[in-house]
């Protein structure tokens, strides 16, 4: 019951975007965001302490003010999602540095070789992913499963495949991920958040100790793509900044055990990760407990 509840609230919200003037959707996300910020004490309390242990010399009022532009910059994101689901979000719009960054992506395309594009879950990573496919290099996206499956089932993954990407779970990345390099096509993966299992390590981000997968080194060594750091950064509503950096192709040749390798290079995606968070810093996703307090 509750699944299908959240479902008809979904497809409501879908469906007011479809029709209410977009300044109304960025005011009515903003106030769902600024209420949830006072509801969820729990939420909130983990931002502070993530902020916090990452600019230890912030104020408790500036902690306070930082938090909500981090809330601020979700409901912009969040607003914008649901406009790219009804098709009102010019995407080609939104990037301001739109003939470079589609010049690049025809540059990744035309070397006719595996890639990883990497990312965080920071300004629009949804914006990212749909522009890229729709600019000629669609890519497998790793994802979780989501936790409503008809919103997952009929909602989700419909949007992400749009353009030609295709959705993977997790549970069925690594074997999905080798056929895609051996193909010599593109994934695009978020590994910014918190993993567990055997094939991870807590690898340091941000000054702390972080279980962070080893998948996308473990994948570097064994077909050799290319790894990219990729991100749309916002410079104001609605508009954006792509960047896609130089390919990262260190592999820890110094080191000799497998393993410790894999932890070195991964550090180093880690860092390019730290570089991108900090260009707009409020425009990452702090809700989630990335150093599992």
């Amino acid at each position: 019951m509750r699944e299908k509840l959240e479902y008809f609230v979904v497809k409501f919200l879908l469906w007011c975007a479809n029709w209410m003037p977009k300044s109304w959707i960025y005011g009515t996300i903003k106030a769902i965001a600024v209420v949830l910020y006072y509801i969820l004490p729990k939420r909130r309390r983990l931002v502070y302490s993530n902020l916090k242990n990452v600019f230890p010399q912030l104020s408790k009022n500036e902690l306070d003010r930082f938090a909500k532009k981090v809330y601020d910059n979700l409901s912009q994101s969040v607003a914008e999602i649901l406009l790219m689901f009804v098709n009102r979000f010019d995407m080609d719009k939104a990037i301001i540095n739109l003939d470079e960054s589609i010049e690049k992506i025809s540059e990744i395309s035309a070397q006719k070789r595996g890639v990883i594009l990497f990312t965080a879950h920071f300004s629009n990573w949804e914006l990212l992913a749909h522009f890229i496919a729709k600019h000629g290099l669609p890519f497998v996206v790793i994802g979780r499963e989501g936790t409503n499956k008809i919103i997952d089932k009929n909602i989700t993954i419909p949007f992400r495949n749009k353009y030609g990407n295709r959705a993977v779970y997790k549970n069925k990345a690594m074997i999905a991920m080798a056929k895609t390099l051996k193909n010599r096509e593109t994934i695009g993966m978020l590994i910014d958040q918190k993993t567990g299992g055997t094939h991870s390590a807590k690898i340091e981000f941000f000054g702390q100790k972080a279980s962070t997968t080893l998948s996308t080194a473990a994948l570097k060594l064994k077909f050799d793509p290319l790894i990219i750091p990729t991100y749309v950064l916002r410079e104001k509503k609605g508009r954006y900044r792509m960047y896609i950096d130089n390919p990262l192709e260190y592999t820890a040749s110094e080191i000799d055990d497998e393993k410790e390798k894999m932890r070195a290079m991964t550090l180093r995606y880690n860092q390019a990760l730290e570089h991108m968070i900090l260009r707009a810093p409020e425009q990452w996703f702090w809700m989630h407990n990335r150093w599992k307090y």
